[in-house]
């Protein structure tokens, strides 16, 4: 393997990572609050996907280039971003509330968790029917850029850029903001943030809204990427949630380290073994990750340290 080699591919697996990084975050959000896993995440960011597709067909843009392609694109982060964030608020309504005023077990959280996964799966699947369906193109020019000798498509900057701004905005508002503070005070010990005055109720649904915006941001990146399906939050969704456990479930830092370093060990694996291994060398590695740090690489909790 040569140096230019060695670029072509690590550029695609940090795009890729930057993406599952945006998907895990939203899992460790809900973990670091509430200490349990939201399974139907991987179908927010499908409805994320959906929202977008269905605002471009409705527009159909013809040859879109300049800044009206950059228009089009922050239309489709805040449809989608918009669309996952009331998905995820209503889940939280109705598939995690309900359970929590009335301290269920967490087995009821989670099979309430897989069951509405498979509910917003199927509806989605009835609603927009099952074969695969590509957004449509938001920008003529996909000028490809050498970057020390590699291809750097546009798509790619802006995945990796958006993802960047958004990990970084999410770093600045849990640690810089008072609802960081909250959703961090919640993290480290709910009943004492509520004895202290947190509206715990709301920290909750603020943390759900925001996986859900992340979730839904990602879903719109990966439709630009790929297809848009009714059961494409599958894969992403699990490796996204592998890549929490990789960094450290409940850390934010912790899962964008996670995502980069999945979505790297991928596509090194496609290219060295065949597409068909990429998805077993990341699992391999997360195995033996958490075989000599069990907690994860940063493996603390959101309360800790974000």
């Amino acid at each position: 393997m040569n140096l230019n080699e060695f670029w072509d591919y690590l550029i695609p697996g940090i795009s890729l990572g930057a993406l599952y990084a945006v998907i895990a975050i939203g899992y460790t959000l809900v973990y670091g609050v509430l200490q349990l896993i939201n399974f139907a995440h991987s179908e927010v960011f499908m409805v994320g996907a959906f929202a977008a597709l269905l605002v471009f067909t409705k527009i159909e843009p013809s040859n879109p280039s300049g800044l009206m392609s950059v228009g089009l694109v922050a239309l489709g982060f805040a449809v989608s971003g918009l669309a996952g964030a009331g998905t995820a608020f209503a889940l939280e309504k109705v598939a995690y509330k309900p359970l929590r005023v009335r301290n269920a077990p967490r087995l009821a959280f989670l099979i309430s968790a897989i069951g509405a996964s498979f509910f917003l799966t199927h509806i989605a699947g009835k609603l927009f029917g099952r074969d695969p369906k590509p957004i449509p193109d938001l920008f003529v020019n996909k000028k490809v850029f050498e970057i020390f000798g590699a291809r750097v498509s546009v798509l790619q900057l802006i995945m990796v850029g958006a993802a960047i701004v958004m990990m970084i905005g999410l770093d600045l508002l849990v640690n810089r903001t008072k609802m960081g503070m909250g959703i961090r005070a919640v993290a480290q010990d709910a009943e004492t943030a509520g004895l202290m005055g947190v509206d715990i109720n709301k920290v909750i649904s603020r943390t759900f809204v925001i996986g859900g915006l992340l979730g839904g941001c990602a879903g719109f990146l990966f439709g630009l990427n790929s297809q848009v399906t009714y059961t494409m939050g599958f894969f992403p969704g699990i490796t996204a949630f592998a890549a929490a456990v990789l960094g450290g479930i409940g850390n934010i830092r912790g899962a964008m380290i996670g995502g980069m370093v999945l979505g790297i060990v991928e596509s090194f694996s496609a290219w060295q073994f065949g597409d068909e291994w990429r998805y077993v060398s990341a699992f391999a590695v997360l195995i033996l990750v958490l075989m000599f740090r069990p907690t994860g690489i940063l493996g603390e909790r959101l309360g800790r340290t974000a």
